[in-house]
């Protein structure tokens, strides 16, 4: 009887796992495996792949288009992490008060998440436009020369930053409103009792009891920044003269202009370890931070 109803539990998960099961085979641990495969391979998705073993890593680690590539992705995470966590942050505070039109707010900030990517990219070349656009000329009111945004080398990379931040503000700050509603109101009142004020009650007990929220957005957003691609390759197509390509873009150009498959699959196993490393890093220290009190 024991056997048998050991049997009909395992015959009922696997009913109701198999489909995801298999879809996860099919569309992710399947790609992977082939990406690797694909890696050790001559191929121009035209002829036959050539098998090479391991030539298309030992020329990655000797190519300066992929190291500045790659620095560039780093300089890009720099800059867009802090933003865009403090500035999510922020927002959650804000639309966790109790005001008149909050919902509205919330609405309004949460806009740009569902909205494409190619329509947020071209909204911000249009805006950061050196000749005509809003910001420059706003600049200008205060007697400013606006930069030469997209097209200096210098700021190319910062008008990215800056689209990317806007557009996944309203994600974070729709997890960590989540977070901030899930606190225990009568530790608040315990502190009020206590005399603590403003920035203390924030200090020693929204942050500590919104850290697994954090945690989960920074692992999200390093995941997600490792691989931006979208609005680099509509703002700037990785220009000028490099200044804002990335690892992923440098992907898409070797497979599709270049007809190098296997070698631009070598740089997505490469940009995949790194995730890994990262992501289990962060893993490893969230104890050091994380508080599931």
């Amino acid at each position: 009887m024991v056997g048998q109803s050991g049997f009909k539990k395992a015959l009922t998960v696997s009913v109701f796992l198999g489909p995801s099961l298999l879809a996860l085979l099919a569309f992710s641990i399947g790609p992977m495996l082939g990406t690797v495969w694909v890696s050790f391979q001559e191929w121009n998705l035209i002829r036959d792949a050539e098998f090479i073993g391991l030539e298309n890593y030992r020329e990655l680690w000797g190519d300066d288009d992929f190291r500045r590539a790659l620095l560039n992705t780093l300089y890009y995470l720099v800059g867009y992490l802090p933003l865009v966590i403090i500035g999510g942050l922020g927002l959650a505070l804000l639309v966790n008060s109790k005001f008149k039109g909050v919902a509205m707010f919330r609405a309004m900030y949460f806009l740009p998440v569902v909205t494409s990517w190619v329509v947020v990219a071209l909204l911000w070349k249009w805006l950061l436009n050196p000749n005509d656009g809003v910001v420059n000329w706003a600049l200008g009111l205060v007697g400013i020369d606006g930069p030469g945004w997209w097209t200096d080398p210098t700021w190319a990379m910062p008008s990215i930053i800056l689209a990317s931040a806007w557009k996944d503000l309203g994600f974070v700050m729709i997890i960590l409103l989540a977070g901030l509603q899930s606190i225990d109101e009568s530790l608040y009142e315990a502190a009020k009792i206590d005399g603590a004020g403003p920035w203390r009650r924030l200090r020693s007990i929204t942050v500590p009891m919104l850290t697994p929220s954090l945690f989960f957005v920074v692992v999200i957003s390093l995941i997600n920044g490792f691989q931006v691609f979208d609005q680099v390759w509509v703002m700037t197509n990785g220009g000028p003269v490099g200044s804002s390509t990335v690892v992923v873009e440098q992907i898409v150009k070797n497979t599709f202009t270049f007809g190098r498959a296997g070698y631009a699959s070598a740089m997505s196993v490469v940009l995949f370890v790194i995730i890994l490393i990262v992501t289990a890093l962060q893993m490893r220290m969230q104890k050091r931070w994380v508080f599931y009190g």
